[in-house]
């Protein structure tokens, strides 16, 4: 509170109830100042016009068809092992030669960048262009610890050697 002093009071001091409103004006100036330097940061410079869209999201597929490529690089279609040379038929008749079917892609965590790459390659050589990757689900802000029993696109691990899951 501010205090006005008077000559006619002698000793006491008067106190006033006024605002003092300067402290309040420069943090809001300062505020001002640090927006207006942070505005243009915050935009991208890329103008582009983007089109309207009315579409409804793509509902869930009821039997979703995942491709797993396990530890010892073998691929699985559904449960069944699959041998790559007889990989596009198998997947074709798994998917009645739809090709716009989404594949859910899993891998054992073993298995390296460049593995994974060569399936991706197989699936896009027989033509499927709609791949999913599935991974397990993990909880925020826990370093990476897995929640037990979830899985994207609500995938039911396929049991794998050793008696732990793939994701």
């Amino acid at each position: 509170m501010a205090a006005r002093i008077r000559e006619t009071s002698g000793d006491d001091l008067e106190e006033s109830h006024d605002i003092n409103v300067t402290p309040f004006i420069d943090v809001i100036l300062v505020l001002l100042i640090i927006f207006m330097v942070a505005a243009p940061l915050a935009t991208v410079d890329v103008d582009v016009n983007l089109p309207g869209s009315t579409a409804t999201p793509a509902p869930r597929p009821e039997t979703p068809l995942f491709l797993t490529l396990k530890s010892d690089l073998t691929l699985a279609i559904g449960n069944d092992s699959v041998p790559r040379p007889a990989f596009a038929g198998a997947l074709d008749n798994r998917t009645k030669g739809d090709k716009q079917t989404r594949i859910f892609l899993r891998a054992d965590r073993t298995v390296g960048y460049g593995d994974l790459m060569e399936v991706m390659n197989l699936l896009r050589s027989a033509g499927y262009l709609k791949v999913a990757l599935v991974g397990l689900e993990t909880m925020g802000g826990t370093g990476g610890q897995t929640m037990p029993g979830t899985h994207a696109a609500g995938a039911t691990p396929a049991p794998a050697p050793g008696g732990s899951t793939a994701p």
